[in-house]
Formats: structure tokens, sequence, C-alpha cells
């Protein structure tokens, strides 16, 4: 286990380093490290950490979330308006429709099988749009109408729309019922997720106002709360709808508006966290793809995952109609909203595992759309913001 470790971190490090020289992101290094290592090259990743990956990945995510939420302000939020709760379902409501019109004819799907296969794709992956848009705004572009503060709020609630609809169309998918009443769980799940997480901020920002200690034992509590938040998740399943990543989230946005001093000092933290919880993250996201499905996945894969795509571009301009974003604030926008990897990585085979027909050829897709956006479209945002964006 400790072998596997130490060459997830000393190859991650080195080939994220490599393709940073050549001017391309360095997770694009980190998941080709995972590639690799992984089961289906390799193999040179322990079992024991394989079986624990999605925790591991969870972990990396929850530091990045915590980040963001310290990231955000409430007056950005009033900025942005409308456009972030459009940005939240139209966008993946615009790619499941295109999937459902290109797997019928390229794939020759059902109607509802073709809907789990755009669920399955629709969603944004935080891991690669979340650093990406920090580091945007860390570097002060776009700050004039909150560009990369309205994609961080927009992706962050994307997810939880297309995970509701991916259970509903699974479930009708394997002979079940769609009821329209769990579309009705995406709002509440959004709003009590903003709720817990705002008043486990303002309870954690008191404590800390009246109860010294180091800011590493700080961050040490506020990893905790956040791993709870996510287990809380689990546990309130089938009683009540409630998202632990946007509660974690929310719980940064608090303590930033609430005590800001705090706030930064806790950053600092979290930024050297990340240092090693991105390599965990990447990689691991990596050691999921078996390189095999991609191939066999052919020219039809390829083309309906472009053409998602594209149909997606076109909700998120649709998105973006009242807001007062400009051409190339609205294009790099829509740029943004391309790379896929968390998600799909943990869901991709769900279907598959159920005894779904066509659970095979849904991962092979969601496997070629990591291989395709994840890069693709983290190098396209890093070469975009300086020349779409005005820095402040």
């Amino acid at each position: 286990m400790l072998t596997s470790i130490a060459l997830i971190l000393l190859v991650g490090m080195f080939l994220g380093w490599l393709f940073k020289r050549l001017r391309l992101p360095s997770l694009v290094g980190m998941i080709i490290t995972g590639i690799i290592l992984g089961p289906y090259v390799l193999n040179a990743i322990d079992d024991s950490i394989l079986t624990i990956s999605a925790d591991l990945r969870q972990m990396a995510l929850v530091i990045i979330l915590f980040r963001a939420g310290l990231s955000l302000k409430i007056d950005d939020l009033k900025k942005i308006g409308s456009s972030a709760i459009f940005m939240s379902f139209i966008p993946a409501l615009f790619e499941i429709s295109g999937v459902v019109i290109l797997g019928t004819i390229l794939f020759d799907l059902s109607l509802v099988e073709s809907a789990v296969m755009g669920s399955v794709l629709a969603a944004v992956s935080p891991a690669v749009i979340v650093p990406s848009m920090l580091r945007v705004i860390e570097e002060g572009y776009g700050q004039e109408r909150r560009v990369p503060q309205l994609v961080l709020a927009g992706a962050s609630m994307d997810d939880v729309f297309v995970i509701v609809l991916f259970s509903s169309f699974l479930s009708l998918a394997l002979g079940g019922e769609f009821s329209a009443i769990n579309l009705i769980e995406i709002p509440i799940a959004i709003l009590m997720g903003i709720l817990i997480g705002s008043m486990t901020g303002w309870l954690a920002q008191r404590f800390y106002r009246n109860c010294h200690m180091r800011d590493t034992s700080k961050v040490i509590m506020l990893l905790s709360l956040s791993f709870l938040l996510l287990e809380l998740e689990e546990l309130v399943v089938g009683f009540i709808s409630f998202s632990g990543l946007l509660a974690i989230m929310a719980l940064g946005l608090t303590i930033n508006q609430l005590y800001p001093e705090l706030a930064n000092r806790l950053s600092d933290k979290y930024n050297k966290l990340w240092t090693a919880a991105q390599i965990l993250l990447f990689v691991l996201v990596g050691a999921t793809v078996d390189i095999t499905y991609a191939l066999r996945a052919g020219v039809p894969a390829l083309l309906l995952i472009i053409g998602a795509l594209i149909v997606r571009m076109i909700g998120v301009f649709i998105s973006l109609l009242p807001s007062s974003l400009n051409r190339k604030e609205k294009l790099f926008t829509m740029i943004s909203y391309t790379p896929k990897a968390t998600v799909q990585a943990a869901i991709g085979g769900i279907p598959l595992a159920m005894g779904l027909e066509s659970g095979q050829l849904i991962l092979t897709v969601a496997v070629l759309s990591i291989l395709i956006t994840a890069p693709l479209g983290s190098f396209a945002i890093e070469r975009t913001y300086p020349k779409l964006l005005k820095r402040e």
C-alpha cells in the first residue's frame, strides 16, 4: 500500500510537472499517471487503495469545494443573479436531450436508455472546474461581472440536478416508474444543503471567535465537519433530500462572509492541502479509466460526445441571455462548462452493475468522455481565460 501511495505521488507529481512545462494542464499528466499505474495497464496500485478510491477522491473534493466556498461572497452571488440558477439545470437538460436524440440514431437505443446515458454524461466535473476557477479568481480575471464565481455556483448545483435525474431515469429503465415527486427533491436538496452548511459555518465562526487555537487545528475541525456533512447526506436518504457537497461550499462561504480574516488564513492552509490532494484525486480518476473501453467505442461514441457538448454549450448560452456578460465572457463560460471526470467515474459503471442491457455501452461512453473532455476542457480554460476575460 505504501509503495502504491509513493508511486501515485511521485509519478503524478513528475508527469504533472512535465505537462505544465509543455504548457499543458498538470491534471492531464496526473490522469495519465492513473491510467498507466491503474488496473488496466500496469496494475501497480494496490487493491486496498482501489477499494477506498471513491472515498479518497471524495476527500480531495471536500478540500477544493471548501476552498471554493472561502473564495465566494454573498455580494458576488447577488451580482451573478438568476444566471447561476439557469446554469444549474438548462445546460444539463440540453445535453441530456442531445444524447437522447443522438443515442437513438447512432446506437439504436431506446429513449429511456439514451436518457440514462445522457444523465451520466451531463454532469460537469467540480474536480476540474473548481481549481481552474479559483486560479482565475486569484489572478483577478473576470471580476467585474464575477464570471468565475458564476461558473462555480452553477456547476455545484448542476451535479445535484443531474444525479437526481440519473437515479430517476435508471429506475425507469430497470422497470420502475418515473415520479414527478423526484424532481421536487432537487430544490429541496439545494436549499437544505445551503441552509445546513450556513448554520454549521455560523456556529464554527462563533466558536473560533471565543476559543483560540492554531489555524491547523481549525482546519482539522473543519475537515471533520465537512466529512460529517457528507455522511449526513447518506444518513437522511429516504427522509429528506440534502446535498453534502453544497453544504461544504456554504460552510466555507459563511465563514468568509462573517469572519474574513480567518477565511484568508484558512485559504492558505487549504491551498497547501490541495497540492497533495489533487494528485490523489486525478490519479485515482485516471485509474478508473479502462482504455480498452474507449478504443472499443469507435467513431459513433466520439460523435455522440462531441454533439452533446455542442448542444450543452448552446444551453449555457441560453442560460446567460439574462446576464450582462459580453460575448467573450459568454464564450469563456461555455468553454468552462465542458470538462467531465469525477461524476462520470463515480456513476458510469452503475447501469452495468444494475444489469441494464446497454450498461457496457454507457460505461464505455462515460470513460471516453473523461479522456476527451477533462484534458481538453482544462487546456481550453487555461489558454483562453487571459484572452477572453478582463483583468482587474
